[in-house]
């Protein structure tokens, strides 16, 4: 029998997880436990790589635009192996120094392997080694849907985003399977780059939980750039296809035609799924959602079948959160790194203003109610919507902007915002202000006229959409 490891801290996952060790645990014995690459997805094949990608390829897609803006100005190609060793040349060391450095830590303990309960707070990994802990974190994240009734997603054209940035060139034909967060900004990035884009969304529209004007507005805007097929059902990716393709992607109609898409690299973004399910969570009465999320409290605490808190397990990030946003982890993180050292003056999780950002072209950024749900919540007459379009300030005309807007929806009696929706250039910049409105409780009418707005930058945008939901005297 294999002996047991007792620490004072265990920790499964290294994302958000690991940011955990503050000086507080220097003087105890602490175990890191990820299988994966050290770091998580942010790190590793998520936020911080694909937004590497994403910067040259926004560049290299804006000739259109500068075209007609009197620049005649042509892309005669991209490096895409260059990019890509430019990138993970920079990721890779970071995500090494982070695991040599949990490994050689004087009171961490670095298990590189996958690990299952195998009792109420008793943890095996992979080669059998015994872990126990008066602390365990569940910091496990999630990972891609690869859909069981899709045939053929085992074929070597296939990827999602843990090895799309690693390819060894860029694709002639990239087909993209989905239409949230993650396959819009793999079209975007692909598309950017040079490659010929298809993107496949079974609903009508793309990025179709965002509020109407955006998802709209972002569908037709996505459409004039990349081939964008609404209402398709894949069904299988088959081998190779017209004009020495590497692969087809088989999919049915609404009205139950088959098409079919040549493709060198088919791009799966259909979803993610929350890593409960590798953890053997039977050993333990960890509760969890129907979507096998984990069940916490707003403390972080993980909650049993009863609804009780089960003492000493904590989880955060994707694996228990809704949201799926690197930023949401980390705030997660920062209220169990304060309730595991401050037991007696715990703080709780705030998830009233989660805001998120699309890094497509055009950017999308969101945050609080669309127009249909503060409808729905307050009632037609009670709500004030503005829908400002870039194009009728002085630096949407610089821009030649055209379909791009701010949508901003405030409470009549309140006179406090509700939301913000864009989709625009700079949209996750330039929606910071109106978070910081609703976070801190900043009435509409006074973050519109009681500060400066730089004149003319691009967040008169905001100030206008604001301007347009309250009655200010000048």
């Amino acid at each position: 029998m294999a002996e047991t490891a007792h620490y004072d801290l265990v920790i499964i996952g290294s994302g958000s997880g690991n940011s955990l060790l503050t000086p507080y645990w220097d003087d105890k014995n602490v175990a890191s436990i990820d299988g994966g690459i050290f770091g998580g997805t942010c790190l590793n094949n998520g936020c911080i790589p694909t937004k590497m990608f994403l910067y040259p390829a926004d560049h290299a897609a804006m000739t259109d635009r500068l075209s007609a803006l009197g620049v005649d100005m042509e892309v005669t190609g991209t490096d895409y192996a260059a990019i890509r060793d430019r990138v993970f040349g920079i990721i890779d060391p970071i995500s090494e120094g982070g695991a040599e450095y949990r490994a050689n830590g004087e009171h961490t303990t670095l298990y590189p392997e996958y690990a299952h309960f195998t009792g109420p707070k008793e943890l095996t990994t992979d080669s059998g080694a015994v872990i126990t802990g008066d602390q365990i974190v569940i910091a496990a994240g999630s990972r891609p849907v690869l859909p069981a009734e899709i045939s053929g997603l085992d074929h070597p054209a296939v990827h999602t985003n843990v090895d799309m940035m690693r390819l060894s060139d860029l694709p002639r034909r990239t087909v993209v399977l989905g239409g949230g967060f993650i396959a819009s900004e793999a079209a975007a990035m692909f598309h950017g780059l040079g490659s010929e884009v298809t993107q496949i969304n079974r609903s009508a529209t793309l990025l179709r939980a965002f509020d109407h004007d955006v998802s709209q507005t972002f569908t037709e805007v996505a459409g004039k750039a990349w081939t964008v097929q609404l209402a398709q059902q894949v069904t299988a990716v088959e081998d190779g296809g017209d004009d020495g393709a590497a692969a087809t992607v088989v999919t049915e109609g609404s009205d139950g035609t088959e098409y079919r898409y040549p493709a060198d690299a088919v791009i799966v973004a259909m979803g993610r799924v929350p890593n409960s399910d590798t953890l053997n969570l039977a050993a333990t009465d960890v509760a969890t959602h129907d979507d096998d999320r984990i069940v916490v409290n707003d403390f972080q605490q993980v909650l049993d079948k009863h609804g009780k808190v089960i003492e000493g397990i904590w989880s955060l990030g994707d694996i228990n959160s809704e949201y799926q946003l690197k930023h949401v982890s980390n705030l997660e993180a920062r209220t169990v790194m304060n309730n595991l050292e401050n037991p007696d003056s715990m703080v709780r999780s705030d998830h009233r203003f989660v805001p998120a950002a699309v890094f497509t072209q055009p950017q999308v950024a969101t945050v609080g109610l669309t127009e249909a749900e503060a409808i729905d919540q307050y009632g037609a007459d009670a709500v004030a919507v503005k829908k400002q379009y870039y194009r009728d300030t002085a630096y949407g005309w610089a821009m030649g902007a055209e379909e791009e807007f701010a949508k901003v929806i405030v409470s009549k009696a309140g006179n406090r915002i509700l939301g913000m929706h864009i989709v625009g250039e700079q949209a996750a910049t330039l929606i910071q202000p109106i978070l910081t409105a609703m976070q801190f409780d900043i009435p509409a009418d006074k973050l519109a006229r009681g500060q400066y707005w730089i004149h003319p930058a691009l967040t008169e945008v905001v100030e206008n959409a604001l301007l347009g939901t309250v009655d200010v005297p000048y």
